[in-house]
């Protein structure tokens, strides 16, 4: 029988962050980019998520905002908030929003003013004459960790962290001072440290939301915060070949058969086995994406005994067969 799960809380801790680090150890970021924005006055951005059309990616691109000087607002679908220094602004879909001060400024449009490509330095965009005014930090996350459902369909919206008030904000605003000393004092290496302190601040953001995950919520996030879930996840994402069983899962969890699926049922909409099932394909999606292997081989790494079973499980969860998936992905 395997081990029972850890009884103390901070064991539970360290569980959560393994499934976590497990996904993000497979999936990580792909791309990014980031200018620096200082309008001045009454102004306001377009309201098209145009932050997205810049990586040329039709899915699992994610624009930020960085608070960094002065205040503003966001609009987005209606609701209006105020922004502060300080404040993380992550739209995991690229949903569409309009960032700006004052009533009826001017339309600025950085994405428009943007230098072309390459850069030796993060671009600056200034608007307006004003000695002071709001500074941000602007860009978007390239992640195909979007492509895995259960953890797409956990995610808001909109990720907002408040690092001003958030409890464990101290780290955040530490690294987003690091990532402003990056654009004020550019240094040799500087454009391709950004893109790394911007994952970090992603990563903190995923364990801000997972520690903010109000109990009996479901989703991916809400089931890291689940005791016998997350032992299962952590199993799973571990040894993702491994032939696992229902009465593994339960032993490891400390709970029948059927209370394990019905707890799968009630946070993750999916049950133990589907589950393993899902994330196997997820990871023959980024084989398909990042490697030359032959199909046949990523599907018995997947666990189908033939290619055409894999092809239709892969198409089924993806909407393309797998050929076709890794040209799309390569072009």
């Amino acid at each position: 029988m395997l081990e029972a799960l850890p009884e103390n809380p901070a064991a539970q801790g360290v569980i959560r962050d393994d499934v976590l680090s497990a996904l993000l150890s497979t999936i990580r970021l792909s791309g990014a980019l980031q200018f620096c924005f200082m309008p001045t006055g009454d102004w306001q951005t377009d309201a098209a998520p145009s932050l997205a059309g810049l990586s040329g990616r039709a899915f699992g691109t994610m624009p930020f905002h960085i608070v960094v000087a002065g205040n503003c607002w966001l609009k987005t679908e209606g609701e209006e908030t105020d922004l502060e220094a300080g404040d993380v602004l992550v739209f995991p879909f690229g949903t569409g929003h309009q960032l700006g001060a004052g009533k009826n400024g001017m339309l600025v449009l950085p994405t428009r003013d943007l230098p072309e490509k390459p850069w030796r330095e993060i671009p600056v965009l200034r608007y307006g004459e004003a000695a002071q005014g709001v500074r941000l930090l602007c860009g978007y996350l390239q992640w195909d960790g979007l492509s895995f459902g259960p953890l797409r369909q956990s995610l808001p919206k909109l990720i907002h962290v408040r690092t001003r008030v958030a409890n464990d904000g101290d780290w955040l605003r530490a690294t987003i001072r690091q990532m402003v000393e990056e654009v004020d004092r550019p240094r040799a290496g500087g454009v391709s440290m950004l893109p790394r302190l911007t994952e970090l601040i992603f990563i903190e953001i995923l364990r801000h939301q997972i520690s903010m995950t109000a109990p009996k919520a479901a989703g991916w996030l809400a089931a890291l915060a689940d005791p016998a879930l997350s032992r299962c996840l952590s199993l799973i994402h571990g040894d993702p070949g491994r032939d696992w069983s229902l009465e593994q899962l339960a032993a490891a969890a400390g709970l029948s058969r059927s209370a394990l699926a019905d707890r799968f049922q009630a946070i993750l909409a999916t049950s133990p086995i589907r589950y393993v099932r899902d994330w196997r394909l997820t990871l023959a999606s980024m084989a398909l994406a990042t490697t030359a292997r032959p199909i046949a081989a990523i599907a018995c790494d997947a666990g189908y005994a033939t290619e055409a079973a894999f092809n239709r499980a892969f198409s089924r969860a993806f909407a393309t067969p797998p050929a076709a998936w890794r040209a799309m992905v390569r072009s």
